[in-house]
């Protein structure tokens, strides 16, 4: 610095300009950037701007964006399958408390207009409704087991000499046609029952663990059944209420189209399986008389099991005609199977399920292979209800209303109490309560 410079910058020298921009930089700032805010460090002159640009971007575009799209859609769902997994072990661990519950809940939809007809038409109450349509429902169902225990032990007693003439016939053919004689095989037969005689008892007395088992199953299902039908709403509002205060709606108005759904099916898969009952057992009536109510309930029962259990109940009655008439009547008897069958499929389903329950036969076949592979028999009857109910549920959730008809002005009082209950009093720390503390049940107003 010369001796004419002055120390002092000036102001002309303290505000250069840009030549490109036109923008006036304070000296220790960068263009671009004010003077309180501290000025990012520069690129080195061996980097170039390109380099400083891209350097953050190299791993994303050197992976392909298929790849990366596939990769972020394969974690998300390996997640949900995790946790649908974690779903069916618990369960399964828990399928003495969840298959009563289902039971219940089928039993409840089956039986409300029953209740709602007690209620208003001859002006019982609420819980009197209940209790008579679930009592009346049991006394039915046992008459019905009843009588068609008698009839088939009625039956078998007519027929057993023909069984036992139908047996020595297929003895003859099979020692005709393949040398075969049963005869040699009875003594290894009845050698081979009595080593198993210790798993032959350790299944009787699983048998009597599984009876009990059952036993306790329905009467957890009976119980549950009796207050889904005297108290649905408030039941259904605890549990909504458990939910985000701005999930309830939409969870409520899901939830309301999942029982329109549910009871359709059941209404009518009931329907069907009397008129399957009905026609099988009025072909058997001509062949087997004694033996009719039993294969018709065996059917009715049988039913409750999409395809898979009309099938069975067709080849159990098939097969019995067989035994008792030849091979003549069986196969009209299998005639008339295929008929009650192929009017079901085509005449019964389309027309009652409707738009209430679109399934595709696939994804019915698809339910009850996964339910019965997940949970047996259980899972078997109760695939097709749940499919169905889930698929309004999601749909709705996702804006497409099955039931518009119903609308969205139902709103559920939550924490709801009876009108009738008594006010909940707060003891204060004197001991008494205050009436000003009391607070008004909601939604009963």
């Amino acid at each position: 610095m010369s001796d004419n410079e002055s120390p002092v910058v000036s102001a002309a020298a303290a505000r250069e300009t840009v030549p490109d921009r036109g923008v006036p930089v304070t000296p220790g700032t960068t263009p671009g950037v004010t003077s309180g805010t501290p000025a990012s460090p520069s690129p080195s002159p061996s980097q170039s701007p390109s380099s400083v640009t891209t350097a953050g971007q190299d791993d994303a575009t050197s992976v392909p964006r298929p790849i990366r799209e596939a990769a972020s859609w394969s974690w998300r769902i390996l997640l949900i399958g995790a946790g649908l997994g974690a779903v069916g072990w618990l369960l399964g661990t828990l399928q003495s408390i969840v298959v009563p519950l289902a039971v219940a809940l089928l039993l409840a939809v089956i039986l409300t207009p029953l209740r709602q007809v007690l209620e208003e038409r001859l002006r019982f109450p609420r819980g009197v409704a209940s209790g008579v349509s679930l009592v009346g429902l049991i006394l039915a169902v046992a008459a019905l087991m009843t009588f068609a225990g008698q009839q088939l032990t009625t039956g078998f007693q007519d027929l057993s000499g023909q069984v036992v003439e139908g047996f020595n016939e297929l003895a003859a053919l099979l020692d005709e046609r393949f040398n075969l004689r049963l005869q040699d095989y009875q003594q290894d037969l009845l050698a081979e029952v009595e080593s198993q005689r210790d798993a032959i008892i350790a299944g009787a007395l699983g048998a009597a663990s599984t009876a009990g088992n059952l036993l306790v199953g329905g009467v957890i299902a009976l119980f549950c059944a009796f207050f889904f039908l005297h108290d649905p709403r408030g039941i259904w509002g605890w549990v909504v209420g458990l939910l985000p205060a701005a999930a309830r709606d939409k969870v409520h108005q899901a939830g309301r189209r999942g029982v329109v759904t549910l009871s359709a099916y059941a209404r009518t898969q009931v329907l069907v399986a009397a008129v399957d009952a009905v026609g099988i057992g009025l072909g058997a009536l001509f062949f087997v008389p004694s033996l009719a109510l039993p294969i018709g309930v065996v059917v009715f029962i049988s039913s409750f099991v999409p395809m898979v259990g009309a099938i069975v109940s067709g080849v159990v009655a098939t097969v019995v005609v067989l035994v008792a008439q030849g091979w003549v009547a069986a196969l009209i008897m299998l005639g008339i199977v295929i008929l009650v069958q192929q009017i079901e499929a085509h005449v019964l389903q389309p027309f009652l399920m409707g738009q209430a329950v679109s399934l595709h036969p696939v994804a019915v076949i698809l339910s009850v292979a996964v339910g019965s592979f997940v949970a047996g028999i259980a899972g078997a009857l109760f695939a097709v209800p749940l499919a169905a109910l889930l698929n309004t549920v999601v749909l709705y959730l996702n804006g497409h209303d099955k039931f518009p008809e119903l609308g969205d002005d139902d709103k559920l009082p939550i924490r709801w109490r009876a009108p009738d209950a008594p006010p909940i009093s707060l003891p204060r720390r004197g001991g008494r309560a205050d009436d000003a503390d009391r607070e008004p049940a909601e939604g009963s107003s």
